[in-house]
């Protein structure tokens, strides 16, 4: 069972008192549902080892609920001063266990937070997610599993398989590097504000290897190049690399004729390996 803390305040009492109302450039929607929070903090365990650290924290919902299922150690970036405040009444409330950074997540290498093994658990900013979520998969593998919100049309871009809708350089690089489970939606009404769309839970963990051979900036750029024109064959939207096209695809063993989304991870690494020998920059 959770371990409640008796002494705190109710969040929208928190709220009222630090003027904490939602800010939408930053990206705030806050889950003050701690039944909610608890489910999410749940699908995160175990959480008595290492550092959990989380994303915009906000008012706390989420931040009580992994101390309450007893975190060892939970540091958490928040960059609006409001909150800061806020949550210094949990640092009293649970002393050693919880310590606040302020600033920017984006300016912040989480993998050098706190002692493994890590995890990244967070009710991520809308506006930031993408951006956070790609710097984090640089260095995967510092971490024992990233438990995140998205929005529930980015979250089903990290799932996504060839010839579907949503599959995309998204999920390409994702499902390179990490293998990407949703747990489940939260829908928009248990948000304060509501946001406009429902939000997905998302856990990933890191492959003992990359899906296939590749170098991340080769691979950024031919998926670039293949998804800028995704309707056009192959042939014609990797003009964009400025290599051969016609020698690229051959030597990656892929149709001249195919399009971006018929290509799976496996193809996208081989046109990745390709255009490096091309451009005279090794296997």
């Amino acid at each position: 069972m959770p371990e409640r803390h008796p002494g705190l305040a109710p969040l929208r009492e928190v709220i009222a008192r630090h003027g904490l109302q939602a800010r939408r450039s930053l990206g705030q929607h806050f889950l003050l549902d701690l039944n909610l929070t608890r489910r999410i903090a749940r699908a995160a365990a175990p959480l008595s080892e290492g550092t959990t650290i989380e994303i915009g924290p906000g008012p706390g919902g989420l931040t009580r609920a992994l101390l309450e299922l007893g975190a060892r150690r939970v540091i958490a970036i928040e960059r609006d001063g409001r909150a800061v405040a806020a949550l210094a009444e949990l640092v009293e409330a649970y002393p050693d266990r919880l310590e606040i950074v302020e600033g920017d997540a984006l300016a912040v290498d989480a993998a050098r937070l706190g002692s493994p093994p890590r995890r990244i658990v967070a009710n991520l900013p809308y506006n930031i997610a993408t951006a956070l979520l790609l710097r984090w998969l640089e260095r995967i593998e510092a971490f024992e599993s990233l438990t995140l919100m998205f929005q529930r049309e980015v979250a089903e871009r990290l799932v996504a398989r060839p010839r579907g809708k949503d599959y995309g350089r998204l999920s390409i690089i994702t499902q390179w590097r990490a293998e990407v489970e949703l747990l489940f939606n939260i829908a928009k009404e248990a948000f304060v504000p509501p946001p406009k769309v429902v939000s997905t839970v998302v856990r990933l963990k890191a492959r003992a290897a990359p899906l296939a051979e590749a170098e991340r900036g080769a691979l950024e750029a031919v998926t670039a190049a293949a998804f800028g024109q995704r309707r056009k064959m192959l042939r014609s939207s990797l003009k964009a690399l400025g290599v051969d096209t016609a020698t690229l695809l051959k030597q990656a063993g892929i149709a001249p004729s195919a399009r971006a989304e018929e290509i799976d991870i496996a193809g996208f690494c081989a046109l990745a390996r390709a255009y490096r020998e091309l451009k005279g920059e090794g296997a």
